[in-house]
């Protein structure tokens, strides 16, 4: 065996890249992002790409990418686990908080890193830290 790290990609079969995505695009509708705030979640894919992607046409989807997928899917089941009604959980990311500067998670998550995206997690996280 070599010490090869291996890409999220090469050991996620297609067809859970897929679901993947499609879940991502869920999420993204209880939140009420837009495409451009979807499109910079992900990274910035091509447009074109994108929109293969919301349409169900995916092919092989970058390491990159599916990270960033992961980093939302934990964000929305630890605000499923912090706030009993959905609407409050659904509705956080575009509320002002002050953890970010003032501006909303969801503003935070569409500066365009992936460190972004951890800072919102690692932070919903903390918050769910006595119910897990």
């Amino acid at each position: 065996m070599t010490a090869r790290a291996h890409k999220i990609s090469d050991v996620l079969p297609a067809a859970r890249q897929s679901l993947a995505l499609e879940g991502y695009f869920q999420i993204m509708e209880h939140w009420g992002a837009d495409n451009a705030a979807s499109r910079c979640i992900l990274g910035n894919p091509p447009e074109r790409t994108f929109f293969e992607w919301k349409r169900g046409k995916v092919g092989r989807v970058p390491s990159d990418t599916l990270r960033r997928i992961g980093y939302v899917a934990g964000i929305w089941k630890a605000l499923q686990i912090v706030y009993s009604d959905a609407t409050l959980a659904d509705t956080w990311v575009t509320r002002r908080n002050e953890a970010f500067g003032g501006q909303t998670p969801l503003q935070r998550m569409t500066a365009g890193d992936v460190t972004d995206l951890a800072a919102v997690r690692a932070y919903v996280d903390a918050a769910r830290a006595p119910w897990s």
